[in-house]
């Protein structure tokens, strides 16, 4: 591809992956957020909670200032917490909810596009009520968030039974989920993952295609899951080229070409595509960073569209 990849994207990286020292909400987050909002091959960062309030400010001025996209992931109020949005039980689902719309409050100080979120536990003999647990949560979040403001909400596919084991999960499945919810609400989208598509089974084209007239958002990384005893195995987004991972250029070409193929790809649309890659033992982030910077870049030179 020989136009500038910066006319069809913008590039982004969920921050509290890349550093997950800051998944809790706690610590000197800014400092940690600096090296990227530094770095104008971003455009975009999705950021996730801030516990502490001067931390919070701190941060806000910083990304004011960057001139960045902000995107906002609440999935660390879920998985550190064991909270599950379609819970059975109806004052777990509560809880889930109610942590949910903080996000949401705290996604709108941070000035963010979206909002992002994942569903809960994937139980087979359970899946129609926790569908229709999960329908009730989502459009109660959506009405929540239409209440303040114009920020869409974003679910994430992940894996059904793999690592996360989430209900949604496979990208026939989301679509249907999303269909639903958008009988009602405008503000309701999905957020495809590379590497979760091995996590699922499915081929990448046919995951993009399935979920295309919904598809709000987008991820790149890589997964290991060939063996339990191999290092970084299960959903844990190490960086590209490590031993006995799924993901690479090809997978990244692939990939990008399916999404121009759908329309989420288009010259001066320019929506996120963000990298979610984290270290593995005592990796450096910003190698693992510029590690995905390369492989976008030698993904993209090799589209032929």
């Amino acid at each position: 591809m020989k136009d500038h990849i910066k006319n069809y994207m913008k590039i982004g990286l969920v921050h509290f992956m890349a550093f997950p020292q800051v998944m809790k909400g706690e610590g000197e987050i800014t400092e940690a957020l600096l090296p990227v909002l530094k770095d104008d091959y971003f455009d975009a960062i999705e950021v996730t909670w801030i516990k502490d309030q001067a931390e919070k400010e701190k941060a806000i001025s910083c990304l004011k200032q960057s001139h960045i996209t902000v995107a906002y992931g609440a999935s660390p109020r879920l998985l550190t917490t064991g909270l599950n949005i379609n819970d059975r039980n109806e004052a777990g689902r509560q809880l889930a909810v109610a942590t949910l719309k903080e996000g949401i409050d705290e996604a709108y100080q941070f000035g963010a596009a979206g909002f992002g979120f994942l569903s809960g536990q994937y139980e087979e003999e359970y899946k129609e009520e926790a569908f229709n647990a999960l329908v009730k949560s989502t459009e109660e979040l959506c009405a929540y968030a239409k209440s303040k403001g114009d920020m869409p909400l974003i679910l994430e596919l992940f894996d059904f039974d793999f690592d996360k084991k989430c209900l949604i999960g496979p990208a026939p499945l989301a679509n249907k989920f999303a269909e639903v919810i958008c009988q009602k609400h405008d503000n309701f989208g999905l957020m495809i993952d590379l590497s979760h598509i091995p996590q699922t089974r499915e081929d990448i084209r046919e995951a993009v295609f399935a979920i295309k007239d919904h598809l709000w958002h987008v991820h790149i990384g890589n997964v290991v899951m060939k063996d339990p005893s191999m290092p970084a195995y299960g959903d844990v987004h190490p960086r590209f080229g490590f031993p006995n991972s799924e993901n690479g250029v090809a997978e990244v070409t692939a990939f990008l070409r399916a999404l121009f193929e759908v329309g989420y790809l288009q010259e001066g649309k320019r929506p996120i595509v963000s990298f979610e890659v984290k270290p593995v033992g005592e990796e450096d982030p910003l190698l693992v960073i510029a590690n995905a910077k390369r492989v976008l870049n030698e993904a993209w030179s090799k589209l032929n569209l």
